[in-house]
C-alpha cells in the first residue's frame, strides 16, 4: 500500500520520460526526495524501473479484461509483472465507462494492487468512493496541464470532494491534481484535507528537476 501524504507523478507519453529519461527521473526522484513519491511510467519502461529503483511504480491504465483473448490491452497480470504496485482508473484523458471502472477496482483488490480513480468533480468523487478504491484523485480536466492548480484555484471545490468522499467511506483518501507545480500548490491541497497530490507536467517537463522535487516536497 502507498503511504500518505504522498506525490505521485504520471509521467504519460511525454518525451523526456521514456526508455533511460525514465529510468534517470526515476532514480533523480529516489536519490533527491525525503517522503513518499510514486511514479507512473510508460507500461514499457515499468519494468526497467521496478528493478533498478525502489520507487513505487504505479501503471496509467489497466483494461476490465481477463487473461485470455485479448489484442492490444493492458492486463492487470502482465503491469503486476512488470512492477506496478497499483494503478490509475478512468483518468481525464482515458475514460472508463462506470462498470469497467467497477471490475478494475475489484481486479485490484484480488491481487492486492493500490486503486487510484481519477474523478473530475466533487459529485463523481463520491460515487468514485462508493466503488472502495484506495484512493479517489479530484483533476478538473480544464486544468490540467496549466499554469494555475486546482488546490488555488477552486479549493472550495477540493474541500467538497474531500467532504463528499468522506461521507461515502471514510477510508478512502483524496488526492488532488491538475496544474500542481510547486510547494504551494501542494501545501494547498494538504491543508483542504487531502493526502496527497497527482502531477506531471510540473515535474516531467522542468530543467532543474532536483529543485522542482525538493520544492514540492517541502509542501507535504
Amino acid at each position: 500500500m502507498l503511504e500518505s501524504p504522498i506525490i505521485i507523478v504520471n509521467y504519460k507519453t511525454y518525451s523526456q520520460s521514456i526508455g533511460k529519461d525514465a529510468l534517470k527521473l526515476t532514480k533523480t526522484i529516489e536519490k533527491t526526495s525525503e517522503k513518499n513519491w510514486a511514479v507512473c511510467p510508460q507500461p514499457n519502461d515499468m519494468r526497467m524501473l521496478s528493478e533498478n529503483t525502489n520507487v513505487p511504480i504505479l501503471s496509467q491504465h489497466i483494461d476490465p479484461i481477463d487473461p485470455g483473448s485479448n489484442t492490444g490491452d493492458l492486463l492487470l497480470e502482465t503491469m503486476k509483472d512488470s512492477g506496478a504496485e497499483g494503478t490509475l482508473i478512468n483518468h481525464s484523458e482515458k475514460r472508463l465507462k462506470l462498470s469497467s471502472i467497477e471490475k478494475v477496482v475489484g481486479r485490484c483488490k484480488e491481487k492486492d494492487m493500490v486503486t487510484i480513480i481519477c474523478a473530475n468533480n466533487p459529485l463523481v468523487a463520491g460515487s468514485a468512493a462508493a466503488l472502495g478504491p484506495d484512493f479517489v484523485a479530484y483533476e478538473p480536466p480544464e486544468l490540467i496541464g496549466g499554469d494555475i492548480s486546482v488546490s488555488t484555484a477552486k479549493p472550495e471545490l477540493v474541500e467538497e470532494a474531500v467532504k463528499r468522499v468522506e461521507k461515502i467511506d471514510p477510508d478512502v483518501g483524496v488526492l488532488c491534481g491538475a496544474g500542481v507545480k510547486d510547494s504551494e500548490d501542494v501545501k494547498a491541497a494538504i491543508e483542504l484535507g487531502t493526502e496527497g497530490v497527482l502531477l506531471a507536467s510540473g515535474v516531467v517537463k522542468t530543467e532543474d528537476k532536483k529543485e522542482v522535487i525538493k520544492d514540492l516536497e517541502s509542501g507535504l
